[in-house]
């Protein structure tokens, strides 16, 4: 009997070896099957290629003038770029940050060095209208930076609100100089 007990030990520890690597498989091809059906789900969430090239845009600065604007476009949205004057830049660093709606200073808005190009979205905080103001003899509002026509909202030189109904200042996007190129995005 005595090997009749040891045959029998040898077949219950294969048996559990067995019955081990039976889950390991079944766990094993699960998981396989899990990833084959998570992946296309998760990549499909990724950005188009055309979505990716129009995250960034690059703007050559060189060009503009002090006071002068140009309107460039970024993510299907109009995109203002000012150089500013020093009088500009005075008249909006005189102002007491404060008493504005959405305080900002023009040392906010702007990137050291360069506090005189001003980068701004063209779309009003309000309800989403595009502001005059960037072109040569557009109507630049109560004080002197953008005016948006469709329920009166005046923004200074700096893109700060200051009069009407728009909540916010213009926004300013995400932007880095590479020379006299601005890569917004």
């Amino acid at each position: 009997m005595a090997e009749t007990g040891a045959a029998t030990g040898t077949v219950e520890e294969e048996g559990v070896r067995r019955r081990d690597w039976i889950h390991i498989a079944a766990i094993s091809t699960a998981g396989v099957g899990g990833a084959s059906v998570l992946y296309p789900l998760i990549t499909q969430m990724a950005p188009s290629a055309d979505v990716l090239a129009a995250s960034t845009t690059d703007v050559d600065v060189s060009a503009i003038q002090p006071g002068q604007s140009i309107k460039a476009v970024f993510r299907e949205q109009p995109l203002f770029i000012k150089r500013l004057t020093a009088e500009e830049i005075a008249e909006a660093e005189g102002v007491d940050v404060s008493s504005l709606r959405d305080p900002q200073s023009l040392a906010d808005r702007t990137k050291e060095g360069r506090e005189d190009v001003l980068v701004t979205m063209g779309v009003c905080t309000h309800l989403g209208c595009v502001p005059l103001g960037a072109a040569e003899g557009e109507n630049k509002g109560d004080f002197g930076g953008y005016y948006c026509p469709c329920h009166g909202s005046h923004y200074d030189t700096a893109g700060r609100i200051r009069k009407g109904p728009a909540p916010t200042n213009l926004e300013v996007p995400e932007y880095a100089f590479n020379g006299d190129v601005i890569r917004v995005g």
